[in-house]
């Protein structure tokens, strides 16, 4: 009797498994049919995550690993004009609709970001406050060196992804939010590699004024907290390599009565200027390039944080940013300059004062910001591609010494481009400097 019962147990427990397993088969031919049938998004269709990427809170799941993190910086706090920007993440994640993950080639670069040998996810934002500044820089300084500090998916030693001194670590692009935002992701930078950072500043402003500027009698500690001056502070903390890094696109205009803010001493004389008109005389989109890559070099060695604020564009392109400046680039331009810097080893990157409040109709700014983005991605995606995708629109064509060294005193730039009788200031200007 014993051994029937055994012999009973045995067998049902026998039916059982059979019946489970032939339940999972079901329930995985239903779900085969259910993805066929539903696994499908239009651009204005789901949730408004960054070009339509599963949303994921990264940092409160440890378990979450990427090559490339989205996070968004909803902080505007830091201002000294127009506020607004703390919106920009949404705003720039709804202008990203239309980036659907399989149809996202990007023609210019020959590869589709998103369906690449890098995992990238949109991790949502940090929950920063709006009530006080100090704590607020100290949640996002955590929140990166958090996000950044995570091992990427893929391996220093696979034959994909970025190698150097990035091999086999995280990269966060943050969608700001006010400009100050970058100084909490240089701190967070500076921790995970151990060496000053080489910036890449695209903005109509220099960003590294001394906080005094704004009121030299009311100072405080968080006072030197803003968006004019979170370079300087930067510099001031060691964080930036003077040497290497530069502005681009700047038009501002100076303080007092003269050009001191260029001439005065201080850490925010390290960076190399390069002004909106420059495009002109340095022959296009091409001699920008040029000019950057002939400051900051090609150093496999050497992290590059690439730092964008959106009013670098024109007002007539980008109208909805805090601190408009007429006679910027063209989101054409722009796009043409940041596909020519591909092979920069950038770390890290922030698309930044995007105030939606201010915007047209049309949305003009935020898609700018979100294209940026995504060519951004897309140059971090190819340096890890492990192959040789092609250059612009899939030509592929090495770079000779020549034109990644230019021969000093000038840059390489067709001398038809800018021909003219004598030198001009800005050709004087570099030779001065190199």
């Amino acid at each position: 009797m014993k051994l029937t019962w055994v012999g009973l147990l045995a067998l049902a427990g026998t039916a059982l498994s059979h019946a489970y397993h032939d339940h999972d088969e079901i329930r995985e031919h239903v779900r085969e049919e259910l993805l066929k049938k539903w696994d499908q998004e239009w651009a204005f269709s789901g949730i408004s995550s960054f070009a339509h990427l599963t949303p994921v809170k990264c940092l409160v799941d440890p378990d979450q690993r990427y090559d490339i993190a989205i996070v968004g910086a909803p902080f505007d706090t830091a201002v000294t004009y127009r506020p607004g920007a703390r919106f920009g993440p949404r705003a720039i994640r709804a202008a990203s609709a239309r980036q659907m993950p399989g149809a996202a080639y990007n023609v210019r670069a020959g590869i589709n970001p998103y369906s690449s040998w890098a995992t990238v996810k949109d991790c949502g934002d940090i929950p920063i406050t709006p009530f006080d500044n100090g704590l607020a820089e100290r949640q996002m300084y955590e929140a990166f060196l958090e996000l950044g500090t995570r091992p990427a998916v893929t391996p220093s030693t696979s034959k994909q992804g970025t190698k150097g001194i990035s091999a086999g670590k995280a990269k966060l692009v943050t969608l700001g939010g006010d400009h100050s935002v970058a100084l909490p992701a240089l701190r967070a930078l500076y921790q995970i590699y151990q060496k000053p950072i080489t910036v890449l500043h695209f903005d109509a402003h220099l960003d590294t004024w001394n906080p005094v500027r704004y009121s030299a009698y009311w100072q405080s500690e968080q006072s030197a907290f803003n968006h004019g001056s979170f370079f300087h502070k930067a510099s001031r903390e060691g964080l930036v390599c003077d040497s290497t890094s530069a502005h681009a696109g700047l038009r501002t205009r100076l303080a007092g009565v003269d050009d001191g803010d260029y001439t005065n001493p201080g850490p925010e004389q390290g960076f190399m200027r390069i002004h909106a008109d420059d495009i002109d005389e340095l022959g296009g989109p091409m001699g920008i390039v040029d000019a950057i890559i002939k400051r900051i070099g090609l150093d496999a060695e050497q992290p590059v944080y690439l730092s964008v604020d959106i009013d670098v564009l024109d007002p007539a392109t980008a109208p909805g940013t805090g601190t408009p400046e007429p006679g910027g680039w063209t989101t054409r331009e722009l796009i043409r300059i940041l596909r020519g810097l591909e092979k920069l080893n950038v770390v890290g990157a922030d698309i930044v004062e995007v105030s939606p409040s201010y915007d047209n109709n049309a949305e003009t700014t935020a898609l700018a910001a979100a294209q940026v983005a995504y060519e951004i991605i897309t140059s971090m995606v190819k340096a890890g591609a492990g192959e040789d995708l092609g250059g612009w629109y899939g030509r592929k064509e090495s770079l000779t010494a020549e034109e990644v060294a230019p021969e000093p005193g000038w840059l390489n730039v067709k001398q038809e481009l800018i021909a003219q009788p004598g030198p001009s200031k800005l050709q004087m200007r570099y030779q001065n400097e190199n």
